[in-house]
């Protein structure tokens, strides 16, 4: 078994890079469609791959499970593709960042779960930093465009939390992550074939091997086993300081696009990344006990 740490390096870099597979199948089929392939793909992986080694169980409830695939694995994709669609990519990035904040009110409004002052300087240190990472992004005028775009990222992001909050509460009831996600991706790819039926959108099939390169990526590494650590890492330490990982996911993919597609860091990110550190460091940083009291 994975330790925490291992988790969470795991996850970062799996779903850091992302965004390099997405970019390949931008304009080849539309949004709907590559969600739907990625995680019908990923869901068939997935329970196959549990039937083989015995692990493929009926939940014990359900009701979370459907919440978990509607939100994770269909809605918030949805939105943050759209959000993609109408404003720079770092712009929502930036918003996605604040997953960290979303998911500890959220586990404060379902759980009851304190908010630590720790987990809201982090979350704002990590957020000044994705600023100054991309803020070459954010100098964006506010047209109903732009407008539009940060309420679909802003949707997105809930979304997400939504269903941390709804895979917490699977774990709670004892359905393992890995049972979860393999039935709520298929979940999430029917209602996804669903609504390209109502809306008479056909199922585009791209002549382009690098889409299905990305597709291959993306469905088994990016979703089947980058969901899995993720929310092992709900699971483990709490949605709060897993969600932190969204803030470290935009610095693995500029780290990428540094190596492969020749990025140039100015002042105003490496000022950005120190941010970024620092909100890593006060998230992580244990808490010291408290005193002895005299005797």
């Amino acid at each position: 078994m994975m330790t925490t740490p291992a988790l969470f390096i795991s996850t970062v870099l799996i779903w850091g890079t992302t965004r390099i597979a997405i970019a390949a199948q931008v304009g080849d089929a539309p949004i709907a469609v590559s969600v739907f392939y990625r995680f019908a793909v990923a869901g068939v992986v997935m329970v196959a791959g549990l039937a083989l080694v015995g692990r493929l169980k009926r939940p014990v409830a359900w009701r979370f499970v459907l919440v978990q695939a509607l939100c994770l694995f269909c809605m918030n994709f949805m939105a943050l593709y759209t959000a993609t669609s109408l404003i720079p990519s770092g712009l929502v990035s930036v918003i996605f960042s604040l997953a960290s904040i979303f998911n500890a009110v959220n586990a404060r409004l379902f759980f009851g779960d304190r908010i630590s002052r720790q987990t809201v300087l982090a979350g704002g240190l990590g957020v000044i930093g994705l600023v100054g990472l991309f803020w070459h992004d954010l100098a964006v005028t506010l047209n109903p465009d732009t407008l539009r775009g940060i309420g679909w990222a802003v949707l997105g992001t809930s979304f997400f939390s939504w269903g941390n909050m709804a895979s917490r509460r699977n774990a709670m009831l004892g359905v393992p992550p890995v049972t979860a996600n393999a039935l709520g991706m298929c979940i999430g790819a029917l209602i996804l074939l669903a609504v390209l039926a109502l809306r008479g959108q056909p199922l585009v099939v791209p002549q382009v091997p690098d889409y299905w390169v990305a597709l291959a990526y993306l469905s088994v590494i990016g979703s089947v086993i980058g969901f899995t650590t993720y929310l092992e890492l709900v699971r483990r330490i709490g949605p709060a300081q897993a969600g932190y990982a969204t803030v470290l996911f935009p610095v693995v993919a500029l780290t990428a696009s540094t190596l492969f597609e020749g990025y140039e860091w100015t002042a105003a990110s490496v000022i950005g990344m120190g941010f970024v550190i620092a909100g890593n460091a006060v998230m992580f940083r244990r808490s010291a006990p408290p005193p002895v009291p005299a005797r």
